[in-house]
């Protein structure tokens, strides 16, 4: 028997990378980012805030979603 690997964070991500879209990135210390995501691997996220270009290792990420309209500021 075959065994796929799914692996759903790759496809959420790599969906947001290519529409350029806002996110909001909720790390574990309750501190929240708002940027495009510019780049990712196994381990870690480059978030564009606009002032500047941030690393974070996803083990420090709680939550990502899109920044909706009502969240841009």
């Amino acid at each position: 028997m075959s065994r796929h690997n799914i692996n759903i964070q790759d496809g959420f991500l790599f969906q947001s990378l290519k529409e350029a879209r806002l996110m909001t990135f909720e790390l574990v210390t309750g501190k929240t980012l708002q940027g495009k995501l510019k780049r990712f691997d196994r381990f870690a996220v480059v978030v564009d805030t606009g002032k500047d270009e941030l690393l974070v290792y996803k083990h420090a990420i709680a939550t990502i979603a899109d920044a909706g309209p009502g969240d841009r500021s």
